[in-house]
């Protein structure tokens, strides 16, 4: 119930900081954008999720797994509908997790799937901050923000990859080790640890057994949704205003500001978003245009997902964070 309440209130902070900057524009602002607005960026939202869905196909098929488009649409946006009512995105892979085992998906290839995406999709935000910096000649300050977003989360995710590889070597036995009993893993706890290595040495074995075809190929899709996310401010301004911008700034902060997002430990950013929105790009965006850029870029970027996340698998997202939520409650109380 608490945490619950904590995602109403984050909610709302984001909301009131909205209104906020909405608020503190121009008097008389108006939020409507013309239709080719629009257009161009629910045309971006679509590829980016269509990309998305088929990076997830085709890593599946890079470690011999099989998973229908489909369904790979349906884990996409289960799992932002739950990354986005959770403190920094955390339900986002135990709904997709579920959304995959409850399609008929082994527990097993699951996991090595979304190991898999993860990692080509810090190789792709890689190479897409690496294209940025170059084509738009990136200032410090806005480098310094890509690279700690990219940074941050490529050391993560190499770091998760790291540790199940030197984990997947190490032989688990029936009885936890003294070093487990000190930290009082023992009983069920000691089982449930014992689930956790099995899996991962299944995943390791069949990541370092990849296909290499259709791995570049789910790379491609990678590098494609995340690219694709980065044309829908510029699609927004460029259509709503006739005064010159500088396309740059539209293109780098968004990244950041994405990306950044994730470690906001507050479900929707809490607000985060839109200040670091209106710090960064306040005086790039005329003013005129600001609001409506603003409340736009933020619907198609992230209430969009809130909203068809919440139609296909709306369900399956909430019973997934509340079956992590009894997992760490039977960890806890296990002996």
């Amino acid at each position: 119930m608490k945490r619950w309440i904590f995602t109403a209130l984050s909610f709302c902070a984001v909301i009131g900081v909205s209104v906020y900057a909405v608020r503190s524009g121009p008097q008389g602002v108006d939020l409507a954008i013309p239709l080719r607005a629009h257009l161009l960026a629910f045309a971006a939202f679509v590829a980016e999720v269509l990309a998305r869905s088929l990076k997830l196909t085709w890593s599946a098929k890079a470690v011999g797994a099989r998973l229908p488009l489909s369904t790979s649409l349906r884990t996409s946006l289960g799992g932002d509908f739950g990354a986005s009512i959770t403190p920094a995105r955390m339900g986002a892979e135990p709904a997709r997790f579920l959304i995959l085992a409850e399609a008929g998906t082994p527990a097993a290839d699951a996991m090595v799937i979304l190991y898999t995406e993860l990692f080509f999709e810090a190789i792709s935000l890689a190479i897409v901050v690496a294209a940025v910096a170059v084509i738009f000649h990136a200032s410090g300050r806005a480098f310094a923000a890509m690279l700690g977003v990219v940074g941050g989360y490529a050391l993560f995710v190499v770091g998760l990859g790291v540790l199940g590889f030197i984990l997947s070597r190490r032989n688990v036995r029936d009885e936890p080790p003294t070093w487990a009993q000190r930290v009082r893993l023992h009983g069920r706890r000691w089982a449930i640890v014992q689930r956790w290595f099995e899996r991962v040495r299944t995943t390791v074995d069949a990541f370092k057994e990849m296909r290499f075809g259709w791995a570049s190929l789910s790379l491609l899709a990678s590098i494609t949704h995340v690219a694709a996310r980065f044309t829908i401010l510029p699609a927004i301004v460029y259509s709503t205003t006739t005064t010159p911008v500088p396309l740059s700034p539209l293109v780098i902060w968004p990244l950041g500001i994405i990306y950044g997002a994730g470690v906001v430990p507050a479900p929707g950013g809490g607000g985060a978003v839109e200040l670091a929105f209106r710090a960064a790009l306040g005086s790039v965006i005329p003013a005129h245009a600001f609001a409506s850029a603003l409340v736009w870029w933020r619907f198609y970027t992230f209430y969009l997902y809130i909203v068809l996340g919440g139609l296909v698998a709306g369900n399956t997202a909430l019973r997934a964070v509340r079956k992590a939520e009894d997992m760490e409650e039977e960890f806890e109380r296990g002996e």
